[in-house]
């Protein structure tokens, strides 16, 4: 099964274009490695709700994308409110996600437990929030990554919740 995902970063300076954004890099090296998906859809949006909760629409509901992965705007920051917005989009919470994310990366750094990023479900689509720096993305979506085919399928109705 080909997975379709798309990627939105969430980034002040990355939408104006003074930062290279190389977490999204990550992002698609290991949709397309280890989870053997295609990308569908990519942007940078500024950190504004109203523009990060659009463009999540339309990647779950035009590009009919099976996950959307975020990368950015999840830390304490006055600007970080990617984790505000997607809240706002979804129709399910799927904390464990995030949970398991955080804890695998907390050996490894305590400020993980700073990260407020949130997983929930948008009709068939399934939507993860990562961090904003790349060796973060990279922890937290290989702590995950191996569980993803099954949560899609469940999610996208093309496997019953017991592999039926």
């Amino acid at each position: 099964m080909r997975w379709k995902v798309a990627i939105l970063t969430a980034s002040d300076k990355g939408s104006r274009g003074e930062r290279e954004d190389t977490s999204a890099q990550v992002i698609r090296e290991l949709v397309e490695e280890e989870l053997g998906g295609s990308i569908v859809d990519y942007r940078i949006v500024p950190d504004e709700q109203d523009e990060i909760m659009a463009a999540l629409i339309e990647m779950t509901g035009y590009y009919e994308a099976d996950l959307v992965l975020t990368t950015g705007g999840t830390g304490l920051g006055p600007r970080d409110i990617t984790p505000e917005a997607t809240l706002k989009v979804i129709e399910r919470e799927v904390p464990g996600i995030s949970e398991t994310m955080r804890s695998s990366t907390m050996s490894r750094t305590r400020r993980a437990m700073l990260s407020r990023g949130v997983s929930g479900i948008r009709g068939r689509t399934l939507i993860i929030n990562l961090p904003g720096n790349p060796k973060g993305v990279h922890e937290c979506l290989m702590a995950v990554i191996d569980q993803l085919p099954h949560a899609l399928a469940i999610v996208s109705g093309r496997e019953g919740e017991h592999g039926a």
